[in-house]
């Protein structure tokens, strides 16, 4: 079961990707992706389009979504599966996780003026499929266009990160309010891309023993957003604490992404994977 090609976690031009459902649909099935999920960012209106798209293709789907969450002065995503996107629980928790973007949108906008780059709110706007979700990436995509930066890379290690212009920080929803929203939707909450946060050993047991607590299940342990030595800690992960283990490319765009759908390696033997709490 583990050799499953499963790519669940990636997302469409209605959060910060660039392509629609239908395109990531049809990309994940031409690389071989049996199983899919898309995971807009605080967002589920995407999902009927995606499921169908999946379905009409022939590859079985999870209903998705990525939460936003503070925890200890960061944000940590929880990715849910297997979630009913018509749940008003859900929907109503994600509206107000989504409130305040804008009004963020317009500080990072003044920080950046204030060096000298103008115009930063309404260029990253264009770029946003969504203006409820206007983030970080489509303020980089701005910076990239307008030449300031050469690459996503170069923008987040000049601008929009703490201690440089543009970093405005946020208050998302708590980690048990997003681990409870997907449970209550029929959901099974992970812990995206671990291996991303700048968390003290400490503080990351700290984190999957909260996460347990709450109700969380699963783990991330083959992403994009993972080197391979990556794979190997946080599949220790996973079994340490009892974890499933969950895999997707975190897929945003084909030029910017460091890997594509369903491409990532497979699973190691020994883990539980998480699409083996479903009904496929």
């Amino acid at each position: 079961m583990n050799s499953i090609n499963a790519d669940l976690h990636c997302h469409s031009v209605l959060s910060d990707g660039t392509l629609t459902p239908e395109q990531l649909a049809m990309r994940a099935k031409s690389n071989g992706v049996e199983l899919w999920s898309l995971t807009d960012h605080d967002l589920v209106s995407s999902q009927a389009r995606a499921e169908e798209s999946a379905r009409n293709l022939g590859m079985k789907y999870l209903g998705g979504v990525e939460i936003s969450v503070s925890w200890l002065g960061q944000t940590i995503h929880i990715v849910g599966l297997g979630i009913n996107p018509y749940d008003q629980r859900l929907i109503e928790g994600l509206r107000k996780t989504r409130d305040g973007r804008m009004q963020r949108g317009q500080e990072i906008a003044r920080q950046l003026a204030a060096v000298g780059i103008l115009g930063a709110y309404e260029g990253a706007t264009a770029f946003a499929g969504n203006p409820e979700l206007l983030s970080r990436t489509h303020f980089a995509r701005f910076l990239v266009e307008k030449g300031v930066c050469t690459d996503i890379n170069a923008v987040f290690t000049q601008f929009l990160i703490e201690g440089k212009p543009g970093y405005v920080g946020h208050v998302w929803a708590t980690l048990a309010e997003a681990v409870t929203w997907i449970k209550d939707a029929g959901g099974v909450a992970i812990i995206a891309h671990p291996g991303r946060y700048r968390l003290t050993d400490l503080e990351k047991d700290s984190l999957y023993l909260a996460f347990l607590q709450a109700g969380g299940l699963g783990i991330e342990v083959v992403t994009g957003s993972h080197s391979p030595e990556q794979y190997v800690e946080y599949a220790k992960v996973a079994t340490q604490y009892g974890f499933y283990a969950s895999r997707g490319s975190d897929f945003h765009d084909p030029t910017e992404s460091r890997t594509d759908l369903g491409v990532l390696p497979p699973l190691a033997t020994h883990l539980k994977p998480v699409w083996s709490l479903f009904q496929l």
